[in-house]
């Protein structure tokens, strides 16, 4: 009778262990710190502990502008008047390198851009002209390519457990997501 009641006593103790563990939280030790430049955004600085031995990912993700210049039929150019949403672009997933390193994670740097996206018409961009003269006459040309927005999502196995967006000319470790 004995020997069942201490089998069942240790696998609740083992199965409480677990859970908590499970649920630990993870500590920031540092705050990763984004550098926006053009098109890009490196995010560096970010260093966790309380991860377990459970590989952790940290993917960025960004969206941006293009700005465009338009060249009117006599060979003019002036910028045109409406930026234009650019592709967004993504890191991919990145381990934290926390399975082999007793819980601590550590992002070393992660970059992510975006790109142009297709040429879009004179009149998307807000080229002088009116109607079809100005759809068919004007030249539209890339002109910049500019990051505006990161967000920094790390994920363990299928759980998001840290998240944190970044705005150019915003704080450079960013503000918690909401």
């Amino acid at each position: 009778m004995r020997k069942p009641l201490w089998l069942i006593v240790a696998a609740l103790l083992a199965a409480a262990v677990t859970s908590s563990t499970a649920v630990a939280a993870v500590n920031v030790k540092s705050l990763p710190t984004a550098t926006f430049s053009g098109a890009t955004v490196n995010l560096t600085g970010g260093n966790f502990s309380g991860l377990g031995n459970i590989e952790a990912f940290a993917n960025l993700t960004v969206t941006g502008v293009a700005t465009y210049t338009c060249t009117n039929p006599q060979g003019h150019a002036s910028p045109g008047q409406n930026p234009v949403d650019a592709n967004p672009g993504a890191s991919g997933p990145v381990g934290l390198g926390n399975s082999d390193h007793n819980g601590r994670g550590t992002i070393t740097n992660i970059s992510a851009f975006v790109t142009a996206p297709p040429t879009p018409s004179a009149v998307t961009v807000g080229c002088g002209g009116s109607g079809a003269a100005r759809q068919d006459k004007w030249t539209v040309t890339l002109d910049t390519l500019t990051a505006t927005a990161a967000h920094l999502e790390i994920t363990q196995d299928g759980d998001l457990i840290f998240c944190r967006n970044y705005t150019l000319g915003g704080p450079a470790t960013g503000t918690a997501c909401n």
